[in-house]
């Protein structure tokens, strides 16, 4: 009897933990990233963990060469991905707890510096810094 009580609080405990986290990425919005190169000529953008949403790529960074553009996609890819890893931790780590941080962490979700983060990401937060 004691054993269904505990399975039902724990159940009851990931249930209200995985609203709490819908509700949270509901006003976080999307939780990809985007970065720039200052110019505006390569951008990049990601889904959490790096994958690849979308490259732009200006007829003027083309001027380049291939290995200068590629070698800035990449750099950018890795500056997006830190941001989106940034949105998804401090989307859940509010409600994970101190262990779940932990685990994001193990991940590669963690946060940023404000100063790593750019001004969409520190307008767009919805209330969630």
């Amino acid at each position: 009897m004691e054993f269904d009580r505990e399975v039902g609080r724990v159940a009851d405990q990931a249930g209200r933990t995985g609203e709490q986290a819908q509700e949270r990425f509901a006003r976080a919005g999307s939780v990809s990233a985007t970065a720039a190169a200052p110019d505006g000529a390569v951008s990049v953008t990601v889904n959490p963990g790096g994958r690849l949403r979308r490259v732009s790529i200006s007829q003027a960074a083309l001027r380049g060469g291939a290995d200068a553009v590629a070698q800035q996609v990449m750099q950018l890819a890795a500056t997006a991905t830190r941001r989106s890893g940034d949105k998804v931790y401090r989307a859940l780590a509010p409600v994970l707890g101190p262990a779940g941080e932990d685990h994001l962490f193990s991940l590669g979700y963690e946060p940023l510096p404000d100063d790593e983060l750019d001004e969409d990401d520190m307008s767009d937060d919805r209330g969630l810094r």
